[in-house]
């Protein structure tokens, strides 16, 4: 196995670190398109956040009432257990060793399905345009778990 100075300035680990750049912001997106959702339908998760709309049952009718709003929240939530896995992996993956082109592919292809994974929500698309595009990025994950294993990190 390569230095680890040579791995982290090497040009899959810069495609690594820039394409998780890209889908760390996307996910932060969806934290303001979920604010936004909330502030301009008027729906909250928390009662204490209804406050200013008034009290009792009249501040009930402010929770978790849209379905656009959950839709976004679905969204980032899926965001959440599926990005995580593939910083880990992918990391793991830069580190490896990898061709680039085939690096470059892995990054590619889940990016382009994360953003596409969040249009089909957010317009939304029907399915299954989101399925499709969460068991792309889903199967890069594995794919780059499974080069892993095989390629024998541990003797």
């Amino acid at each position: 196995m390569a230095e680890l100075a040579q791995l982290i300035d090497s040009e899959v680990f810069l495609a690594y670190a820039t394409y998780t750049t890209i889908v760390l912001l996307k996910m932060m997106l969806m934290s303001v398109i979920t604010a936004y959702f909330r502030i301009t339908r008027k729906v909250f998760s928390n009662s204490e956040d209804t406050a200013t709309f008034g009290k009792g049952e009249n501040a009930k009718k402010f929770l978790w009432t849209d379905p656009a709003f959950e839709c976004v929240c679905r969204g980032h939530l899926n965001d959440l257990e599926i990005i995580v896995p593939f910083i880990s992996s992918g990391l793991l993956y830069a580190l490896s060793g990898p061709a680039l082109s085939t690096a470059l592919l892995h990054f590619r292809i889940f990016i382009g399905a994360r953003i596409f994974h969040t249009i089909a929500y957010l317009t939304p698309l029907p399915q299954p345009s989101r399925g499709l595009s969460w068991a792309a990025g889903y199967a890069v994950t594995i794919s780059m778990a499974y080069r892993l294993l095989t390629t024998g990190l541990y003797p």
